[in-house]
């Protein structure tokens, strides 16, 4: 279906991908894995043609198999309606249907025509694809949650998270033949996550899929694409996420006993080359006593010294083969963000206490009359269906916006650290830098090394707010809930733009955190390992749960 051969890509001086190759079958699901930036989109972007390889191939069988790409950010036409961008991606039967029997026609009248038997068999092959999704809109833009909306809803009214699951309901109902998509679960919530892991099982296609979601890549993948950040290169690992965690394990285990066994073999060398020399100049001081009458002369000796000196360069040439010709190379250690919590003050025993609490805009209540204690110490993830007002719920805990009956009560001592859903909460024309020098009293020397655990380095630290990626101010979020020492985080989404290595220590972290966390989070896996206690959002009530 897919063969990327040897496609290597740099932006300047930045090497980017170096010789990547993989085959991708019908049937297959490739999780596409790497930290940010170590160009996953821009490998997607060379298959689809957006972008053009230094050098290396891309071949598609067959020729002009249907392909649907899901990027991050897609574009909508200005005018575009719910119903027009379906229609659009589902391939408009009626146009299709009209198409082919205007070629059908044109066939009888001029059958040699050059390229038009060709294009009477790409319009069928779309006609058939078609014809086999017809209808299903509804129940897909139901699936992602927009089945609330009439059709002739404009496009620009939307949300960002709605536009984002309109652009996946359309790729997903154009009937590729081979599935591009990256970053398809952000603003899913766990039902749609599950549907769409459902979905994905069931396709017949070749899937690619670039996700930091790893239930979704345990249950759907049937390898994992690595791209290595140092070397640039890709390997593909058979099995699902766990499966390719347990090999990449097992490469760093051997590559350690591998180097640790040559380092050994290397000072041996080193102290046998270097006794060796040491009897060589001893042979070469020696002197014959006139008296002596044991055979032995000078000559003896320097024969002796010469042969020595050359076992002591054979051994040499040994150890310079080892650092070169046969070096193992020291693992790499991946260069992850840092999360530290500073020192955590104390808080009273109940953090936060709602009372009849009542959520909601203009009247509209999305949650009533909750009555809610969160504990020092607990780990609350917050969960619940896309608009069922879990943002609402924390915003209104946070004193954004007000409560439409009851209230919210904080416990003694409590100091809040919020992080925004889509980092709002940062000033746009700041930096990194004056972001953390407005909050530590430290020297820029020092603040530029805190901001080197969050992966700001070098310049990085003096681009605007504005001009950062989404996980980039992800990262720059954290480090200010870091530096602000409070001891109740209420956080909206705070790993969605974070890669799996990011993800993982940001958990690390949360663990170690002696203070309070509620969390809006939909990764399976960040609840498994972080939530003492969900509350899942049902109705207009909250259900608890308590995990230990």
């Amino acid at each position: 279906m897919l063969n990327v051969q040897q496609i290597t890509k740099s932006f300047g001086i930045d090497l980017i991908l170096d010789k990547v190759s993989f085959t991708l079958n019908v049937g297959e699901r490739l999780g596409l894995v790497g930290p940010n930036g170590c160009g996953k989109t821009t490998l997607l972007r060379i298959i689809t043609g957006q972008e053009q390889p230094d050098s290396g191939v891309i071949l598609i069988h067959p020729p002009g198999g249907r392909l649907g790409y899901l990027p991050q950010g897609y574009e909508f036409p200005g005018e575009e309606t719910i119903e027009s961008f379906i229609t659009r991606m589902e391939g408009n039967l009626p146009v299709l249907e009209v198409r082919l029997q205007e070629l059908a026609e044109a066939l009888g009248k001029t059958p040699n025509l050059p390229g038009l038997l060709e294009d009477y068999d790409e319009t069928l092959v779309r006609l058939n694809a078609a014809t086999m999704i017809a209808g299903r809109g509804p129940e897909v833009l139901a699936s992602l949650g927009l089945g609330q909306f009439a059709l002739d809803t404009a496009v620009r009214t939307l949300s960002g998270g709605q536009k984002t699951r309109l652009a996946l309901a359309g790729v997903l109902l154009s009937a590729p033949e081979l599935l591009l998509l990256d970053e398809p679960t952000n603003h899913l919530d766990i039902g749609m996550l599950e549907w769409l892991e459902e979905w994905l099982m069931a396709y017949r296609g070749a899937v690619l899929l670039v996700s930091h979601d790893r239930a979704m890549l345990d249950r759907v993948a049937t390898g994992i694409l690595e791209i290595d950040p140092h070397t640039h290169s890709a390997q593909v690992y058979e099995g699902n996420y766990s499966a390719y965690l347990e090999q990449k394990q097992a490469e760093i285990d051997h590559q350690w006993n591998a180097y640790n066994d040559q380092q050994e073999e290397i000072s041996r060398l080193r102290r046998s080359a270097t006794a060796v020399r040491s009897r060589a100049r001893f042979h070469k001081g020696g002197k014959a006593d006139p008296a002596n009458t044991d055979g032995f002369s000078a000559g003896f000796f320097s024969d002796r010294s010469k042969e020595t000196v050359q076992k002591a360069k054979n051994i040499e040439k040994r150890i310079e083969r080892l650092l070169t010709e046969e070096r193992i190379d020291k693992p790499q250690r991946s260069w992850q963000m840092k999360v530290e919590f500073g020192d955590t003050p104390e808080s009273g025993r109940d953090v936060l206490v709602l009372e009849d609490l009542s959520v909601g805009y203009n009247e509209n209540a999305l949650l009533e009359k909750l009555n809610l204690t969160l504990r020092n110490g607990r780990r609350v993830a917050l969960i619940g269906p896309n608009g069922s007002g879990k943002t609402t719920l924390v915003r209104t805990m946070i004193g954004q916006i007000p409560a439409l009956a009851g209230r919210v009560r904080l416990g003694s001592r409590v100091k809040i650290g919020y992080m925004a859903q889509e980092q709002e909460n940062l000033d746009p024309t700041s930096t990194p830098l004056d972001t953390l020098k407005s909050l530590l009293s430290q020297n820029e020397t020092e603040v530029r090394a805190f901001l080197s655990k969050f992966l700001f380095k070098g310049d990085d630290v003096f681009a605007p707010v504005n001009k950062l990626s989404y996980g980039e101010r992800a990262r720059l979020s954290l480090a200010v809930l870091a530096a602000q020492g409070c001891n109740l985080l209420m956080l909206d989404e705070p790993i969605n733009h974070l890669d799996i290595p990011s993800r993982a220590r940001f958990e690390e972290a949360l663990g170690s955190f002696e203070g309070t966390v509620l969390a809006v989070v939909h990764d399976r896996y960040f609840i498994e390992s972080f939530a003492t206690e969900i509350w899942e959002i049902t109705g207009k009530s909250v259900r608890v749960e308590n995990r230990e």
